[in-house]
């Protein structure tokens, strides 16, 4: 597959990379970390002052108007600086689903602020919650940026639900997050009034967004691990000579390099398939997510040693890359799950 991107999509990613690298500074990422996990002067940045909130959302719905190619183009620049922003779970999988499943009244009510990025929501599910007369209870954990929401998008008893984070009844409780650029939270639903998608089937396109954003997120991420040891490579001298000369340093930056070439392709068609409504769009998803972020952990453990005895600091960003990506492996599915996908979407059946 030949794939390049437009003269506008390039445009926009090296806006998005501008603003990112300006802006979501590690010492401003930290901050965040020790408050909510949101750098509240990025996100207004990103969404109000460049105006990039609904770019993958229809213009009749106050978007921009174009796709996922550049909701990944985005979420690749966000993730090459692990910027502490709530941009998978409110503008990719929540924005989505509402799109995808909700009412007039619903999209009217919820999207413009979504878009502007003053309301946050954020997506989860249950197994067990149970609904009655569009009322909810039940326990909903792993909510990325649970606490900072405003609404809550929850599949629960085969329906998609839109709740509002101040509905009596609803309890949010933070819990421990590997990641403190995406914090996790449990939503506790206690007899609360719900609002009902009309389109149940709005969860798996918010599903494909999720997976699609993690993907490049990771590829960003991978990319920025191999750029900052390249040089680190170059500048740290030992025995006379610039360490990055060594053959064996040099090889594993190889295979970094390598591995991020294979991520980028499985992304960039991930990506395509899904704009173009391609059969092959959900065996191109799954192979993103997996591949991409497992990419991602490889480098940023590659990172640590590379770096020697400063990459195991908590002054240097190697632990948040290597956090982001652990966390980015295990999120909206294993990935031996997602692989379990493909193989029976190819029809390995029982043999997979």
């Amino acid at each position: 597959m030949n794939f390049a991107f437009t003269d506008e999509q390039a445009m926009i990613a090296e806006t998005a990379r501008g603003f990112f690298t300006q802006n979501a500074t590690s010492a401003r990422t930290r901050a965040a970390m020790a408050g909510d996990g949101i750098d509240r002067a990025l996100w207004h940045g990103f969404t109000q002052e460049l105006g990039l909130g609904g770019i993958a959302l229809p213009e009749s719905m106050g978007g921009a108007g174009l796709g996922m190619v550049e909701l990944a183009i985005l979420a690749e620049a966000a993730g090459a600086t692990v910027a502490a922003l709530p941009l998978l779970g409110s503008l990719a999988m929540a924005a989505q689903a509402i799109v995808a499943g909700g009412s007039d009244a619903q999209q009217a009510q919820w999207l413009p602020g979504i878009i502007a990025g003053t309301c946050i929501a954020a997506p989860g599910s249950s197994e067990t919650a149970t609904a009655s007369n569009d009322h909810i209870s039940g326990d909903f954990d792993f909510i990325p940026h649970g606490g900072s929401a405003d609404l809550f998008v929850l599949l629960a008893a085969g329906q998609v639900w839109l709740v509002a984070a101040d509905a009596p009844g609803v309890t949010v409780t933070a819990q421990t997050t590997m990641d403190q650029t995406r914090p996790y939270a449990r939503v506790t639903l206690s007899d609360t009034p719900a609002d009902p998608l009309p389109d149940a089937g709005a969860m798996q396109r918010a599903s494909q967004a999720g997976w699609l954003v993690a993907a490049a997120e990771a590829l960003g991420g991978a990319q920025a691990c191999l750029d900052q040891t390249i040089a680190y490579a170059n500048q740290r001298v030992q025995f006379g000579r610039a360490i990055g000369s060594f053959q064996a340093y040099k090889h594993r930056l190889a295979d970094m390099m390598i591995e991020i070439e294979q991520a980028r392709s499985a992304v960039w068609w991930a990506a395509c398939a899904l704009d173009e409504g391609s059969e092959e769009a959900a065996i191109a998803l799954h192979g993103a997510k997996s591949f991409a972020t497992d990419t991602f952990a490889m480098c940023a453990g590659n990172m640590i040693q590379l770096h020697g005895g400063i990459g195991f600091t908590w002054d240097h960003d190697a632990h948040l890359f290597f956090k982001r990506a652990r966390a980015l492996q295990s999120m909206l599915g294993s990935n031996a799950w997602h692989r379990e996908q493909v193989a029976q979407l190819i029809g390995l059946g029982v043999a997979a």
